[in-house]
């Protein structure tokens, strides 16, 4: 297959309608819809969403930002700090957005009469996995986050590709997505079939599922951050690490609280 879509639909002057842009609003759209069911679900008013939503959109922006700038290429924006609140300009870390969610939410949730920290947690685990998979059809549409060479059927030649035009690559962000989907219908499932009883449950599986897909799937992906090309592991899979092990604590938590008696 041969990929050559513009990754700009409308240009506006310094600024452009870009089809990852399109996606990444598209992924936060359904899940304010998801949101909003999942409340009239418990019974919650989903007028609560409005200013939740303003906490979830500046923490994940802000977080895949900084995150791309400080672990991706420091050097770059250590000499140029100017650049680095602007946003417009690309350089996003899917890390760095998990990071910002969790800081968001938890500013929220310290106002009187909103949700426990974790009870919330759970309930966003399910909209933020599927906003994911948009996200990572976003790359893929702007021909980046490239994988690695591959001759099987599945290869994408990327013709918008800078480095290599006639290579065919693994379409690693689709694979990703797909992985995306998968987690979120699990979540949805233990949601809806109420096998999520204990707080920090459905938090526990998306932390341990996400980044474990995305530690596996780094392996398709040809080197992301400007330094790493001689390291043992990349650099995402560094930073999936500690999600995995904050996933593992969470679980592990809530098989306690459920082993103990009258549980």
């Amino acid at each position: 297959m041969t990929w050559d879509i513009n990754p700009i639909i409308v240009p506006l002057g310094p600024f452009a309608l870009s089809w990852y842009g399109l996606f990444f609003a598209g992924g936060f759209l359904v899940g304010l819809l998801l949101m909003q069911w999942i409340y009239r679900r418990e019974g919650r008013s989903p007028s609560e969403l409005d200013s939740l939503l303003w906490y979830v959109l500046l923490g994940t922006v802000i977080g895949m930002r900084l995150v791309h700038c400080f672990f991706y290429d420091p050097k770059y924006f250590l000499a140029h700090p100017w650049e680095i609140p602007q946003i417009w300009l690309g350089g996003y870390a899917s890390h760095g957005g998990a990071a910002g969610l969790l800081a968001g939410v938890y500013l929220y949730c310290r106002a009187p009469g909103r949700p426990h920290y974790l009870w919330l947690l759970d309930r966003l685990a399910i909209p933020a996995v599927l906003a994911g998979a948009f996200i990572r059809v976003g790359n893929f549409f702007n021909s980046e986050i490239l994988g690695t060479e591959t001759h099987s059927i599945f290869g994408v030649i990327f013709k918008r590709n800078k480095e290599n035009s006639a290579v065919p690559l693994h379409p690693v962000q689709l694979y990703e997505a797909v992985a995306y989907v998968a987690i979120f219908v699990v979540l949805l499932e233990l949601y809806r079939r109420k096998r999520a009883a204990h707080d920090g449950v459905l938090t526990g599986w998306y932390f341990l599922l996400v980044f474990a897909a995305r530690f596996g799937l780094e392996y398709f992906k040809s080197p992301q951050a400007t330094y790493e090309a001689a390291n043992t592991l990349h650099v995402g899979q560094y930073l999936s690490l500690p999600f995995v092990l904050l996933g593992v604590i969470l679980l592990v938590r809530a098989w306690r609280q459920t082993s103990r008696p009258g549980q």
